[in-house]
């Protein structure tokens, strides 16, 4: 007698570990106790289906609501296994996603997980909590605008003001840039008036005051760091020109100018070991007073003129070349050429070259001049035509450099006055300045935010309400890549020891900082063979390489995620 052999390949990859690490931080439990669903939701829990597609996402970096269901369909003996119970297909569906989505849209159960979640990360990982980042960016997408709606046209950080878009507030755990609170708002929103309740949502999750807030210049409104102090907080950034003048700044140059205000250097430790200068500045008190509700608010706030070489370099580059772009294109205005109508008249002329100006911001370092001249030219006789002699005007243009306007320019390049009310024992003129350049954590949440891992552009959603829950589940997949990667570098700290072979090409290249995509790559191709013979059904996984081993024991997750899936198991009579 013939006996059938079934052979099931299941693709495995980084899954377990992803459902593993959601499931520490207690996603899906934390899900079910704050969203309540309809009676008619069948199957896995909807804790459970939006940790698995998460987990999706951040696998295949693709949020499509479509695309999951065939997904999950084919990993089924994988999903069944890393939940402890049984799991379709359907459970899955597009349809059971967006009412998931609409649940996540909810802003009053939101801010209730969120905080909680925030409450358990912090105590699970023993993270403690002394500086909050806070940023906003944008996502564009061809979506229709509606009146009050979520998708507006507004200032684009993307670049793409002729698409509308929707506006993303992140609040990070500073130095981790692991997101604490997350604000979706209307794509014209103005970022000034983002920061309040973003401090509020941080103030509910973490449940701490005295924390360091650091941000750019729109968090440094008056009325925002007059909000922080009240609170017992604390508050770090540059201030913009509305705060801070060019005269203003001019005069707290002036004694470094003449030689009567010494500087201070600040250093930071390059990989190599060695300390680089990086910048210089000194630092003096003002007394802020702010009326609020009737009370008056008053602090003392410590201003630090700071001089950052790398800035400085940058910014007198681009003035050079501002310099040189608009004296060609002065030059230009009065080129005789084929098919270009000279100017007849000094004013226009005058005012083609200001405009130039104002466009390179080059007013008051290059100055021209218009003169009229005239002159005769000669015609001879052709045809019917006599010969004659016509006086033409002809207007120039002469542009000179101001040396000295130049050289003051870029004497100030570079500089700018920041502000902070941390006592210098706590925050050293240092260690404010490492503090503010770690500003990129920000934008390296918003990469993964908008790029590959998770994929927010483009977005495929219309509706306001799923687009809302849609980010917020967004926001949970960065924690669980930050975190991550937390977890492994401070292991590799702690253990002095690298982490070689995630280079492809250079197995002996070795990272103290290895960041979670790589190390998630370092899973790929582990595959789950199910085969049913005889009534029984056995179940092969591909066997751990050293260098997975290691990564989950950095990730302090056991290998028997992994291995669990290839016990055998037999078919109940």
């Amino acid at each position: 007698m013939v006996q059938k052999l079934a052979v099931t390949t299941e693709r495995v990859d980084d899954i377990p570990i992803l459902l593993a690490s959601e499931e520490r931080m207690g996603v899906a439990e934390l899900l079910d106790r704050h969203y309540e669903t309809h009676g008619g939701w069948e199957g896995i829990s909807f804790g459970k289906t939006m940790s698995v597609w998460l987990a999706h996402i951040l696998h295949e970096g693709d949020h499509r609501l479509n695309h999951v269901e065939e997904w999950a369909g084919e990993r089924m003996q994988t999903l069944r296994s890393c939940l402890g119970e049984e799991v379709r297909a359907l459970d899955l569906s597009d349809d059971r996603l967006a009412q998931g989505l609409d649940l996540l849209g909810k802003d009053e159960s939101w801010g209730v997980f969120e905080a909680e979640l925030n409450g358990r990360i912090l105590r699970v990982y023993d993270l403690n909590a002394e500086g909050v980042r806070i940023d906003t960016t944008t996502g564009s997408g061809y979506w229709e605008v509606t009146e009050g709606g979520l998708f507006q046209f507004g200032h684009s950080k993307d670049h793409r003001p002729d698409l509308p878009q929707v506006k993303v507030v992140l609040s990070v755990l500073d130095p981790l840039g692991m997101p604490l609170a997350t604000q979706v708002v209307g794509g014209s929103k103005a970022d000034d008036p983002l920061y309040i309740p973003a401090i509020d949502q941080v103030r509910a999750g973490v449940g701490k005051r005295g924390l360091l807030y650091i941000g750019d210049c729109k968090m440094m409104s008056l009325g925002t760091r007059t909000y922080l102090v009240q609170g017992g907080d604390a508050y770090l950034g540059p201030f913009s020109a509305a705060e801070v003048t060019v005269e203003e700044l001019e005069k707290y140059l002036e004694p470094v100018w003449s030689g009567k205000q010494a500087l201070n250097s600040v250093k930071r430790r390059e990989a190599s070991g060695k300390l680089e200068k990086i910048a210089e500045g000194y630092e003096c008190g003002e007394t802020m007073t702010a009326l609020v509700d009737g009370e008056t608010v008053s602090w003392v706030e410590r201003r630090l003129i700071l001089h950052s070489f790398a800035h400085a370099q940058a910014a007198e580059r681009g003035l050079k070349g501002r310099l040189e772009k608009a004296h060609s294109a002065l030059l230009a205005l009065t080129e005789h050429k084929q098919g270009k109508e000279p100017f007849a008249d000094a004013e226009k002329l005058r005012q083609a070259a200001e405009a130039i100006l104002k466009q390179r911001d080059v007013q008051g370092l290059l100055t021209f001049q218009v003169t009229l001249q005239t002159q005769e030219r000669h015609l001879r006789k052709y045809g019917d035509r006599p010969a004659e002699t016509r006086t033409e005007a002809l207007l120039t243009l002469m542009v000179q450099r101001d040396e000295i306007a130049i050289q003051n320019a870029i004497r100030c390049l570079g500089w700018r006055v920041y502000g902070t009310n941390r006592p210098k024992s706590v925050l050293s003129l240092q260690q404010a300045v490492l503090a503010y350049r770690d500003e990129y954590l920000v934008e390296h949440c918003f990469g993964r935010l908008k790029g590959k891992p998770l994929s927010l552009t483009p977005m495929y959603l219309q509706d306001d309400r799923r687009a809302t829950g849609l980010i917020r589940l967004l926001s949970i997949g960065l924690r669980v890549l930050t975190l991550l990667e937390h977890v492994a570098r401070s292991h590799i700290q702690e253990q002095d020891s690298p982490l070689p072979g995630l280079y492809a090409g250079n197995p002996t290249r070795s990272t103290r900082r290895p960041t979670t995509e790589a190390m998630l790559r370092a899973f790929e191709n582990i595959d789950l063979s199910v085969v049913t013979l005889k009534g029984q059904t056995y179940h092969h996984i591909t066997p751990l390489s050293k260098l997975q081993r290691r990564i989950l024991a950095l990730l302090d997750l056991p290998a028997s995620i992994y291995t669990r899936l290839g016990r055998d198991s037999q078919n109940p009579p």
